[in-house]
This record gives C-alpha cells, structure tokens and sequence, in this order.
C-alpha cells in the first residue's frame, strides 16, 4: 500500500506491506501470541511450575530435517509419555500429569536445533482418590533419568517408524528441568516467541551488498554477538524452521488438555485462585 503525506507541502512518501497472514511473519502473528499466553495464563493453578526442555542430539538433526513431521510427531509422543510415566510412577505425585508442550526448531544463532519445552505443574490429580497432589519446590525429577528414558523411547520410536539410525548416536542426551515458580513469565517468554518467526527485526542490523547481518544473544556470555552471511544463506536459515503445512507446534496433555477446563476451573474454586492476578 502506497502511502503520502496530506501536507500539500510535503511530497514524502512511504510504502507500508499488507499483512500477509504467515505463521513465521513477526508482523502478523502478535494477536495469536498474546492469545495464547492469555489462554494459558487463565488456566494456572496453586503449585510450583517447571520448564523441562528434552534436546534432539546433532547427530539425528540430518533425519529430523529430512523427515521432519515424523520426527517431529515422535518428539512430542515421547516427550508426554515419559513426564506421563514419570508423574505416575512418582510416590509423591502418582497420578495424571499436567503438560504444555512446545516445539522450538532453532537456536539463537539460528541453526538447526530442534527441541520441545515442556511447561508443567509440579503436581498431579489422582483419578481413584480424586485427591490434589503436589511436590516440593526444590525438586521434581532426576533430569538425567529423564534423559535416559526418553532416549530410549524416541530411539524406538524412530525403528518402529522403519526410519535409519546413525551409527555414531551419542549415549548421553541432555534434558534440563528448572523451577520456574508460578510459570507466569515462563508462559510469556515462550509465548513471546512462539508466533513471531525466529528473528525479529530489530536484530537485523545491516543488509547491504548481498550479506546480512544480524545479533544473537550468546547463551554462555550472556551478551550480543553479530554474524554476517550471504543474503541466500541468511534465507536459508529462515526457511530450516517452517514447520511441515499444518503442523501444530504446541500441544496440550493430561489435565491441561482444552477438554480439562471444568476440571480446571473446579480447582480454582476450591483453592481461591484467580488465574489474572500475577503471583510473580
């Protein structure tokens, strides 16, 4: 759209794009993000959250980028089923977990990376006593025993899918599991990212003479580094993180699940909680 200034005295002029409705635009996905933080926020419950994040090895990064929706799917199943097993086999928790899954694809230098954030509620509901439970705020599982089984299970997975493993496939994963407190900022830092693409504009600092460059934010410094590449290769790594055509790069388990939400709202009753009060 062509735009000019009413001034009769000005002639200046500025051309201003029309939305173009992409799920990776940062322009035209802000609404859905702030939907979805509000959605996730208006279920919050009385007990301490945890941001668990489950990494696909590099080693398997080549398959995954080659058969992404499989991979992907597989990712999620194997995520939910081992915080499942988990919850249930927990003396202190022993019963249906609680989970808010999401699929990252990138990482902040824009490589491939693909991994899932999972937030979840350090408490469960038992379907026979249909008693509350919850767990201490200082710890919830062993993230090393998180790594192991889910190894095991997506590395299952991916055979039963009749898809090749590589040969060097490391036996270490890593999973990480932080005690987020109320998950409130949790919920808006990835809900911040989730529909605006994998780099905002701001952090584009030049394009000039076929190279772009750009800042990221080095995870062991803490501080802004740039990177300079080809115009092509900067499409490039835009184009390793749009998801498979109708992919769903969040999923709701357990008793966060959208069919949850009389149960949701029961707890809340009971325990005085008003979900639009920050407890931050």
């Amino acid at each position: 759209m062509m735009a000019h200034c009413s001034d009769p005295e000005c002639s200046h002029v500025t051309y201003i794009p029309h939305s173009c409705g992409h799920r990776s635009c940062p322009h035209c996905q802000n609404y859905e993000s702030q939907q979805w933080i509000q959605k996730q926020l208006k279920k919050r419950l009385p007990t301490t959250y945890w941001l668990i994040t489950f990494t696909l090895p590099s080693q398997l990064r080549d398959m995954a980028w080659k058969n992404q929706k499989i991979i992907y799917s597989i990712m999620f199943a194997c995520v939910q089923d081992t915080l499942k097993t988990f919850v249930k086999n927990d003396k202190k928790l022993g019963g249906v977990a609680g989970l808010e899954a999401i699929l990252h694809t990138h990482s902040r230098n824009l490589n491939y990376h693909p991994h899932i954030h999972v937030i979840m509620p350090g408490a469960s509901i038992d379907k026979n006593t249909r008693l509350w439970r919850t767990k201490s705020q200082d710890y919830l599982f062993n993230k090393n025993a998180l790594a192991k089984v889910f190894r095991a299970k997506l590395l299952q997975a991916i055979v039963d899918a009749k898809l090749s493993l590589p040969k060097n496939c490391k036996e270490k994963w890593i999973v990480h599991c932080k005690n987020v407190g109320s998950g409130e900022k949790a919920m808006i830092y990835l809900g911040t990212y989730l529909y605006r693409g994998v780099i905002s504009e701001k952090n584009i600092l030049e394009c000039k003479n076929g190279l772009v460059t750009f800042r990221y934010l080095n995870a062991k410094t803490n501080k802004y580094m740039a990177k300079t590449v080809s115009g092509e290769h900067f499409l490039y790594l835009l184009m390793l993180h749009i998801l498979p055509k109708g992919f769903r790069r969040t999923r709701s388990y357990g008793f966060l699940h959208p069919c949850s939400k009389k149960l949701i709202r029961i707890l809340q009753l009971i325990f005085h909680v008003n979900p639009f009060v920050s407890r931050v």
